[in-house]
C-alpha cells in the first residue's frame, strides 16, 4: 500500500523534470505533510522499497537520508526507519471566500499584476534592452580582482556615506561636463539602479496617498515603484513636446512629478525648453519635487546634446536619476541619484537604514574603469553600434511611413516609437508580429488613461544588424497590412 501511494505521488512529479531521488523525496515528504503517512508509521527497508518502486538502492537511500536529515523521518538502530513522532500534517484552512490573490495587500495585487515586465520587456525588439555582449569582460575582471586583492576590511562593510567616494566624484565630474548638472560630490548617492532610486524618492519625499504626476504613456518601472509606495498616480498626457500639464491637471496638485524629458519613455518625445520651464514653475507653485529620469541620454545620434532639466533648476527642486546599465551591463545593478544639498544628509541616512547598501569593491572597480577612460571608450563603441542598428531599422521601416504612420524618438536611446492611426488595434498587431517571430510592444499597453495613443514601441539595442536586416522588412510588411486594412 505504501509503495503504491509513493508511486502515485511520484507520477504527479515526473513531468517536472526532477531527478528520481528528488521525486521520491518530494513524494514521501508530501505524504507525511498531508497525513497520508502518520507519525510513528514504520517504513519498509531500503531493500524492499528498491524492489517495490523499481529504483536503484542509491536513489532510495539518498531520498530517505535527506528526509532523516530534515527531521521528517527518524532512524532507530536495529529497529528501522519511522515517521517522526513530532511531525504533524499541515492543516489547510478553506478561506471564507475565494480570492485570486489570498494574503496579498491591494498594493501587492497591483504590483504583481499591472504593468508587469513579462508584458513590457522581452527581447529582441523589446524597448529598453541593451546589448552587453561587447562588454570588455576580461578587463572588468582584472579591475575587480585588483580591488578584491587590495580590499581593506572597511570595504567589506555597508556603505555609510552614499557610496564609494571616488565613484561619486567620477559621477559628479561626468554629469557636470556631459549633462550640465550643477552637482557636488556630496549630492551624489550610489544606488542599486533606477528602481531603488525611485523607491527611495517615493518614501522620502511623499506620504501614503500623495499624488504623483506621471507621463501618459508611462514608464512601467516608475508605475511599479510609486504604486508599491502607496502613491496616487495622476496621468498627464504627453505630446510631441513631452509632458503637457493642463489646467485640469492642476486640480490634482502633485507632491512628486516624474518625467523623462530628454527622451520620453516610451514615445521618445523631447521636452521643449518652454515646457521644461513650465514644469519647473509648476513644481515651485505646488511645492512639488521633480524626478528627472535621464535613462539613456548617453545615446544621442542626431542634433546637439540636450541639457538636463536639473541644469535649468534654480530652486533646488529637481532630483536627477541615472544608471550604468545601458552602457555597461544590466546585472551590474549600479545607478546614481543626485539630490539637492538640503536633502543629501537625510537621503544618505535613509538609504543606509532602509537598503544597507554595499558592493564597495565593485564600486571601486567601476570608479577606476571610469577614471582610466574605459567607460568613455565603451560608450563610444556602444554608440557607434547602436547608431548602425538604428539606421538599419529606420531603413526597413521607411516603406510604412507617410500620412498614416510616423516615427518618434529615433534621435536618441535604444528604442523608437512607430506612431499609428488611432483606428489600429496595436495590441492585436503586436500579437500578429509575435506570431511571426518578433517581439514588439503596443504603445497603448503603456497608457494609464489615454485611449488615443496607438503604435508600436520597437527596441533595437539587443537586436543584431543581421536580425534587423532580416526581420525589419517582415515587421514593415505586417504594419503596412494593418494600415491598409483600415
Amino acid at each position: 500500500m505504501l509503495s503504491e501511494l509513493i508511486l502515485s505521488e511520484m507520477h504527479q512529479l515526473a513531468d517536472k523534470g526532477m531527478p528520481l531521488h528528488r521525486q521520491l523525496y518530494e513524494a514521501m515528504r508530501r505524504a507525511i505533510l498531508e497525513g497520508k503517512l502518520h507519525a510513528g508509521d514504520k517504513l519498509p527497508s531500503s531493500r524492499e522499497l528498491t524492489q517495490d518502486l523499481d529504483l536503484s538502492r542509491n536513489t532510495v537511500v539518498a531520498a530517505v537520508n535527506q528526509l532523516v536529515t530534515e527531521g521528517y523521518l527518524v532512524s532507530r538502530v536495529g529497529s528501522g526507519t519511522y515517521v517522526n513522532d513530532q511531525t504533524r500534517p499541515i492543516t489547510r484552512i478553506r478561506p471564507a471566500r475565494a480570492h485570486t490573490h489570498t494574503g496579498l495587500s491591494n498594493r501587492g495585487v497591483a504590483v504583481s499584476t499591472q504593468f508587469t515586465s513579462a508584458q513590457l520587456e522581452v527581447q529582441p525588439f523589446t524597448p529598453g534592452v541593451a546589448d552587453f555582449s561587447a562588454f570588455p569582460v576580461s578587463l572588468w575582471q582584472r579591475l575587480q580582482n585588483k580591488h578584491w586583492r587590495m580590499t581593506y576590511p572597511d570595504m567589506l562593510d555597508y556603505s555609510y556615506g552614499g557610496g564609494h567616494t571616488p565613484l561619486r566624484r567620477a559621477v559628479a565630474d561626468y554629469l557636470r561636463v556631459s549633462r550640465s548638472v550643477p552637482v557636488e560630490v556630496e549630492q551624489v548617492i550610489i544606488t542599486n539602479g533606477t528602481q531603488q532610486s525611485l523607491d527611495l524618492c517615493a518614501h522620502m519625499l511623499a506620504d501614503y496617498g500623495d499624488t504623483v504626476w506621471m507621463e501618459d504613456p508611462a514608464y512601467w518601472g516608475a508605475v511599479k515603484a510609486f504604486t508599491a509606495a502607496g502613491l496616487k498616480l495622476h496621468a498627464v498626457a504627453v505630446d510631441p513636446q513631452g509632458m503637457a500639464p493642463s489646467a485640469v491637471d492642476e486640480k490634482h496638485p502633485p507632491r512628486l512629478i516624474y518625467t523623462t524629458p530628454s527622451h520620453q519613455y516610451p514615445t521618445g518625445a523631447v521636452m521643449s525648453l518652454a515646457r521644461r520651464q513650465q514644469l519647473l514653475a509648476l513644481g515651485q507653485q505646488h511645492n512639488a519635487w521633480i524626478l528627472e529620469d535621464d535613462y539613456d541620454s548617453e545615446f544621442r545620434f542626431s542634433g546637439p546634446p540636450l541639457s538636463s532639466l536639473a541644469g535649468l533648476d534654480t530652486d533646488s527642486r529637481v532630483l536627477y536619476l541615472g544608471s550604468f546599465s545601458k552602457v555597461l551591463y544590466p546585472g551590474l545593478k549600479l545607478g546614481y541619484l543626485v539630490v539637492p544639498k538640503s536633502l543629501a544628509a537625510a537621503f544618505k541616512q535613509a538609504h543606509y537604514d532602509l537598503n544597507r547598501p554595499g558592493q564597495l569593491p565593485l564600486q571601486a572597480a567601476l570608479a577606476e574603469f571610469i577614471e582610466l577612460g574605459h567607460f568613455a571608450a565603451a560608450l563610444r563603441k556602444a554608440r557607434q553600434s547602436y547608431a548602425q542598428r538604428r539606421k538599419c531599422l529606420l531603413d526597413a521601416l521607411q516603406p510604412v511611413l507617410g500620412n498614416r504612420a510616423s516615427i518618434s524618438g529615433a534621435e536618441q536611446g535604444l528604442h523608437l516609437c512607430l506612431q499609428l492611426p488611432t483606428e489600429v488595434d496595436d495590441e492585436a498587431l503586436a500579437r500578429r508580429i509575435g506570431q511571426a517571430g518578433m517581439v514588439v510592444r503596443p504603445l497603448s499597453a503603456y497608457c494609464l488613461q489615454r485611449e488615443d495613443a496607438k503604435g508600436l514601441v520597437i527596441g533595437y539595442g539587443y537586436a543584431t544588424l543581421g536580425d534587423i536586416a532580416h526581420w525589419g522588412p517582415v515587421l514593415a510588411r505586417l504594419v503596412s497590412n494593418a494600415i491598409e486594412g483600415l
